[in-house]
């Protein structure tokens, strides 16, 4: 088994030089996010550099089937699924795509995810719902990708989350996605220098869903508490989407109403929100990591009342925030 500082320190090191060059290349192919109504920066901005981070996951996908040789079906397979995620979002970085087609090959890796589980659990539930997180879990990291360090400094902690959880071998999948985002972070916070893109923004999300996936499996946490790492963004996307359908408003289109960009624009800068955001899901990694041995009752009274608390807080939230 490899020195855990060893493989951390490989992950950093791709994504920070990857992103180096990606911002580079991005702005010599003129890959800019200029600023707009739906938008919360105020400078033009290179995208794409979330690429880094995807390279720095699949060359720890080349290297774990290089170490353990058993793993190479599982690691490969899901390699697949996160090519064709970043793939599809890369070219969309360059060439927008028609969103019927981004969804297809979002949803045949979330099915090549779903598989994967079934293959080696046989439990068709596990593997059904590894698939629906995964579709959930792309479309919400891209939503919520929208302030400096958030989507980035978010996927570290909940991937740090998913590595306390599993057995030593397998937190080195969970350590490797928050190192490569830990080496990403400097060029998008405090100020952003480069943007994860659709491509970066969209591999988080199945990584996680991956991550999450493998807790349930090779850990002692279920699905019931499986959510908790990820509450700021699921309640966040999800009441925001909910809310917009039931007021009418064509909610598949882009828009600037979370309550991670109201809080933005009150407070005049990105840093405090993502630093909130940030101690919130310090405060849910930690009680997912204490009620993980409980019996499955308590896990799920435990969900259930942080839930409810947590959708209470955003609704009240959102409530003072309304005219921002």
């Amino acid at each position: 088994m490899p020195s855990i500082w060893l493989w951390c320190a490989l992950h950093l090191t791709i994504a920070a030089l990857g992103t180096w060059l990606l911002r580079r290349y991005a702005l010599h192919r003129r890959l800019l996010d200029h600023p707009g109504e739906r938008r919360s920066h105020s400078v033009a901005t290179p995208r794409g550099g979330g690429m880094a981070i995807v390279a720095a996951i699949l060359s720890g996908c080349v290297a774990a089937c290089m170490l353990w040789p058993a793993s190479r079906l599982p690691v490969g397979w899901f390699a697949f699924g996160l090519v064709l995620v970043a793939g599809v979002g890369w070219w969309d970085d360059h060439r927008p795509l028609s969103a019927r087609l981004r969804f297809a090959i979002h949803l045949a890796a979330s099915a090549s995810l779903g598989w994967l589980v079934i293959h080696y659990t046989g439990n068709v539930l596990d593997g059904v719902l590894s698939a629906a997180a995964c579709v959930v879990l792309i479309n919400v990291w891209n939503f919520m990708d929208g302030i400096n360090g958030l989507a980035a400094s978010q996927a570290a902690l909940a991937a740090l989350a998913f590595a306390a959880v599993v057995p030593a071998a397998w937190s080195f999948a969970g350590l490797a996605v928050a190192a490569a985002c830990l080496g990403f972070l400097p060029f998008n916070f405090p100020r952003a220098r480069i943007f994860l893109g659709d491509g970066g923004s969209g591999a988080l999300g199945y990584v996680l869903a991956a991550l999450l996936a493998l807790s349930v499996v090779q850990g002692p946490a279920g699905w019931w508490i499986g959510w908790i790492p990820l509450t700021a963004f699921l309640v966040d996307a999800g009441f925001t989407l909910l809310s917009r359908m039931l007021a009418g408003h064509r909610w598949w289109e882009p828009h600037s109403l979370h309550v991670y960009q109201r809080l933005a624009r009150r407070v005049g800068s990105h840093v405090p929100v993502t630093g909130i955001y940030f101690a919130f899901s310090v405060i849910a990694v930690c009680l997912y990591v204490l009620i993980r041995h409980d019996g499955a009752w308590l896990q799920v009274a435990g969900a259930v009342i942080w839930g409810l608390g947590v959708a209470a807080s955003w609704y009240f939230l959102r409530a003072g925030l309304r005219n921002f």
